[in-house]
């Protein structure tokens, strides 16, 4: 089915013609408002995406590549967003960046508006919605850091549950038994990957994890200085902690200063500046938003060359960076 074809069970559904449907399309200040209105909300019911890149290589294509990410605050993304702007360059590409703040609506938005502009393919963190929307898109597309439900696509991240298993084993090794688990978000698959190889890691060697050692839903750095504060006051206070993303490692490293708690050992998903400067230095899963970044802008110009590829998960390595933080003793 083509896309006038789609557009046209547009006009329809909304009552309009064929016409007024493609204005609205287009932004056409001529639609009344709330003609424009009732036509978006059936473009949204459909979960109609416009076939831009169709009309780019009619119109030229634009030699920009568009790049949406849950937030430049974070010291992972942004490392990310520098790598894409740098690859992209080196291939006489421009960066078109935007942010979903981890909100499906506003992810809709601003991957419509990016489509809009012709960009030659899309780079996207999706957030943890349904995202068979974008199918009908033609533009090429890789999606970054982790997979999305009901698309198929290539991803490029890495092997997030290995990595965390790794990490925990690491504590493991070095004696440990009362590991705690610090995570933002249970319900990103990249977070719930790392939940899942911390309670692997101890179910393999057969530790228990009670309730209390698992802190996997603290977003900010606010929440998980709050999340290792009730760590400490505990009756059973673990001997050794697993951050799972960087913005976790930023609250709970201060919180361990502060209370002059440095003896407990600690890991890392992620490094962060100053981190190989505290005292112990901090260990980490070296998880280089730079090299998922580089790895990323490759396979989207590869997509871009060989729209018929089939659909891949790549892996970008990490390592386990020993620093002394995660070598304490019990």
């Amino acid at each position: 089915m083509g896309e006038r074809s789609i557009l046209r069970d547009v006009a329809q559904a909304a009552g309009v013609s064929l016409r007024t449907a493609s204005r609205v399309l287009n932004d056409d200040p001529r639609v009344a408002a709330a003609t424009r209105e009732r036509v978006q909300g059936v473009m949204k019911d459909l979960r109609y995406v416009p076939d831009l890149m169709a009309r780019s290589l009619r119109g030229g294509t634009d030699a920009t590549i568009g790049l949406v990410v849950e937030s430049i605050a974070d010291p992972f993304f942004s490392e990310l967003v520098a790598a894409v702007e740098s690859a992209s360059s080196d291939a006489g590409k421009s960066v078109l960046v935007a942010s979903t703040r981890a909100d499906a609506g506003r992810e809709l938005r601003v991957v419509t508006e990016l489509l809009r502009r012709r960009v030659s393919g899309l780079l996207v963190v999706p957030t943890a919605s349904d995202h068979s929307w974008l199918a009908r898109a033609a533009a090429p597309l890789v999606l970054v850091d982790r997979p999305a439900e009901g698309l198929d696509a290539d991803v490029v991240g890495t092997d997030d549950k290995r990595a965390a298993f790794d990490a925990v084993a690491h504590l493991i090794a070095h004696g440990h038994r009362d590991i705690a688990y610090v995570g933002d978000y249970s319900r990103v698959s990249t977070s719930a990957a790392r939940l899942a190889g911390y309670r692997e890691a101890m179910a393999h060697y057969g530790l228990l994890v009670p309730d209390e050692l698992v802190h996997a839903d603290c977003p900010t750095a606010r929440a998980a200085s709050a999340a290792m504060s009730s760590l400490l006051a505990a009756s059973r206070q673990p001997t050794a902690v697993f951050s799972a993303a960087t913005r976790c490692s930023l609250g709970v490293v201060p919180v361990l200063h502060e209370h002059r708690r440095t003896d407990v050992a600690f890991v890392g998903f992620g490094d962060f500046a100053m981190a190989d400067a505290l005292v112990p230095a901090v260990t980490v899963v070296d998880h280089s938003g730079t090299a998922v970044g580089r790895a990323a802008v490759a396979r989207l110009a590869r997509r871009i060359s060989e729209p018929a590829l089939t659909p891949e998960i790549v892996h970008v390595p990490v390592r386990l960076v020993e620093r002394g933080s995660g070598e304490l003793p019990p």
